[in-house]
C-alpha cells in the first residue's frame, strides 16, 4: 500500500492539489497576521505565496507547481509563526521561515531552469542564501525601528550588547536551519522528487 500511495503523491495533477491546498493555507495566514497587526510577518508569509505561484504563472498552468513537500515545509513554519502563542515557538518558526525560503528558491532554480546543482554545492547555496535573508531581515527591522519607532530588534530598555548577543544567536540558528534545509534539497528533493512525474511535459522538456 505505501507504493501505491508514494506513486499517487508523484503524480502531477495529485501534486498540484496539495500544493494549492497548502498556498491557500499561507494565503490565511497572511489574512491572521494583518487582522493580528504583525504586518511584518504578513509580508514575509506573502513573500513565501508570491514564491509559491511563480511558477505556475510564469508556465500558465496551474499543475506547474512545486513539490507539495517543499511547500509544506515552507508552510508549516508561516503557519506555526502566524498563529504562535509561545515567544519562544514564533522565534523558531521565523529562523525555519527563511531557511524554507532559501529551499524554494533552490528548488526553483532546480526544477524550472537549466540550473544544476551538486549536492554539496545546494547544501552551501541554501546555507549562504539563508544567511543573507537572515541579514536582509535584520536591517529591515533595525530599520523600521529607527525610522518608525517600532521594536522589532531593537529593545527599549535592553542593553545593546544583549540585543547584539540575540541577533548574533539568530544568525548562528538560522545557519542551522540553513544546513538542514540544505540536505533536505539534496538527500530529498533531487534524489526522490521526480520532475518528469509531477510537472507538465513542457517544463521539463
Amino acid at each position: 500500500m505505501s507504493s501505491d500511495i508514494g506513486r499517487l503523491l508523484r503524480h502531477q495533477r495529485t501534486n498540484a492539489v496539495l500544493s494549492w491546498l497548502l498556498i491557500g493555507l499561507l494565503v490565511i495566514a497572511v489574512a491572521t497576521s494583518v487582522w493580528r497587526d504583525r504586518l511584518w510577518w504578513a509580508a514575509f508569509a506573502l513573500a513565501v505565496v508570491a514564491l509559491a505561484v511563480l511558477p505556475p504563472v510564469r508556465f500558465q498552468s496551474w499543475q506547474t507547481t512545486l513539490p507539495w513537500e517543499v511547500t509544506g515545509l515552507a508552510a508549516l513554519p508561516v503557519l506555526g509563526r502566524a498563529y504562535a502563542t509561545v515567544p519562544v515557538t514564533g522565534q523558531v518558526a521565523t529562523y525555519l521561515s527563511v531557511a524554507a525560503i532559501s529551499l524554494v528558491v533552490v528548488v526553483e532554480l532546480h526544477l524550472f531552469t537549466p540550473v544544476r546543482m551538486t549536492d554539496g554545492f545546494a547544501v552551501a547555496f541554501v546555507v549562504v542564501t539563508t544567511l543573507a535573508m537572515a541579514g536582509v531581515w535584520a536591517v529591515v527591522r533595525w530599520s523600521a525601528d529607527i525610522l518608525f519607532g517600532t521594536t522589532l530588534l531593537l529593545k527599549r530598555g535592553v542593553p545593546e550588547a544583549e540585543i547584539e548577543h540575540a541577533l548574533m544567536v539568530e544568525f548562528v540558528a538560522s545557519t542551522v536551519a540553513g544546513v538542514a534545509a540544505g540536505l533536505i534539497f539534496a538527500f530529498y528533493v533531487r534524489r526522490q522528487v521526480e520532475a518528469t512525474d509531477r510537472l507538465p511535459t513542457e517544463v521539463t522538456r
